[in-house]
């Protein structure tokens, strides 16, 4: 389910509510997920992790105008 998401930006919820965001999922086992963001490397078990979000960009809605 996770090898799908290696070298991809993502948030990772866990069960006691906290979450982390900004990183990539570098490797994953049958055991855990290696997370890597900007300041540090997290050895994740999977029996820890509630949900796992895709980090995608915003959509940028069109200008709205009227010119005379």
């Amino acid at each position: 389910m996770f090898k799908s998401l290696e070298g991809k930006e993502v948030t990772i919820h866990f069960i006691d509510n906290t979450s982390v965001t900004g990183g990539t999922i570098q490797e994953v086992d049958d055991h855990g997920v290696k997370y890597r963001d900007e300041f540090q490397i997290l050895y994740i078990p999977i029996s820890s992790i509630k949900s796992v979000a895709l980090n995608t960009k915003d959509r940028q809605r069109p200008r709205v105008g009227f010119s005379l």
